[in-house]
């Protein structure tokens, strides 16, 4: 099969491991590439390591090694970079992240996943260029390389020839981009189909849901203020609304959001409204002007700024391109 790009031949995907690698960031992109496979893909997989050898993941699964890194020749469509929960060790081995830079300068693209993209960062190769990770480490990513542009939301970002991705199964989205890039729309679906996954999470999604995952705290006031967004985004929830649920004054409301939740009152208002529309759209053809009423931004108008705001699409080009990974959008 010819890819959308006009190459012909196979397209080689070629994954850097290295103890301590998280089994997730691996095993994920490759059954998705070799799955492509299946529906017309032609994608040769090989693993390389430092030396060689193969090797132990931070889940004690140990994992066989093509050949080593050096010894690795030939062109590379793309270069697979995962993560570890021991990144701040990683960072620091300098023979690992020459590897890095010596591979992604053979490599048409170059891949990260979860906190793969410290690798990547730390290889000077993130320098100037925007770039995500796991949710928990997008803070941390920011302070050690200021250079990076650190977009904290997204599920995958390319910049360039660089694409990174959030936490573990983000590797799976960010490679059915890549599949649909080279193969087109119809190759992704059928992965997507015979892995039993989602075909859309577009990249400028939020990776952690506020609406049906609501962060955690302790305190009994804001846990019913958080509770009430959450069972009806559509409702009142202005600032003297939740001050009144909650029985505190609203200053202390934004305070407490500010420290718990990490945003206003406000913006993890909208955020929940937003994912709550993303729903209607994905599971319903409600007219906008309805599903605008039931997530409470009462007009198809406020629906669709917050939507080009946060998603950069419209709500009908994001329901219209439902069916397709969001490459379009994302890895252009």
């Amino acid at each position: 099969m010819t890819t959308r790009q006009g190459r012909t031949g196979s397209l080689h995907v070629t994954v850097l491991v290295f103890p301590g690698v998280r089994l997730l960031d691996v095993t994920g992109p490759i059954e998705v590439f070799t799955s492509a496979n299946e529906f017309g893909g032609h994608y040769v997989l090989s693993l390389v390591s430092a030396d060689g050898g193969e090797v132990t993941t931070a889940s004690g699964t140990r994992l066989g090694v093509d050949t080593a890194a050096d010894e690795a020749h030939g062109p590379i469509d793309v270069l697979v970079v995962p993560g570890g929960p021991a990144w701040d060790r990683l960072v620091k081995d300098d023979e690992l992240l020459d590897h890095v830079r010596t591979l992604h300068a053979r490599s048409r693209r170059t891949a990260s996943v979860c906190t793969g993209a410290f690798l990547l960062a730390a290889a000077g190769l993130l320098d100037g260029r925007r770039a995500t990770t796991h949710w928990r480490n997008t803070r941390e990513l920011g302070l050690r390389y200021p250079a990076v542009q650190v977009e904290p939301d997204a599920i995958f970002v390319q910049d360039g020839t660089v694409v990174t991705s959030a936490g573990v199964s983000a590797g799976i989205d960010l490679s059915l981009a890549l599949v649909e890039e080279d193969y087109g729309g119809e190759v992704a679906r059928s992965v997507a189909k015979d892995l039993v996954v989602f075909m859309q999470r577009p990249g400028g999604q939020s990776q952690f849901s506020a609406r049906t995952r609501p962060p955690h705290t302790r305190r009994d006031s804001l846990r019913r203020v958080l509770d009430a967004v959450a069972a009806d985004p559509g409702a009142d929830h202005t600032l003297s609304a939740m001050a009144r649920r909650a029985s505190i004054s609203p200053r202390h409301v934004t305070r407490l959001f500010c420290d718990e939740v990490g945003l206003t009152p406000a913006r993890y208002v909208e955020q929940v409204r937003l994912e709550a529309a993303v729903a209607l759209l994905e599971g319903g053809d409600d007219p906008l002007a309805a599903v605008a009423r039931r997530t409470g931004f009462g007009s198809p108008e406020s629906l669709r700024r917050a939507f080009v705001r946060h998603l950069g699409v419209t709500p009908g080009a994001y329901r219209a391109g439902f069916r397709t990974t969001g490459a379009v959008h994302a890895l252009s």
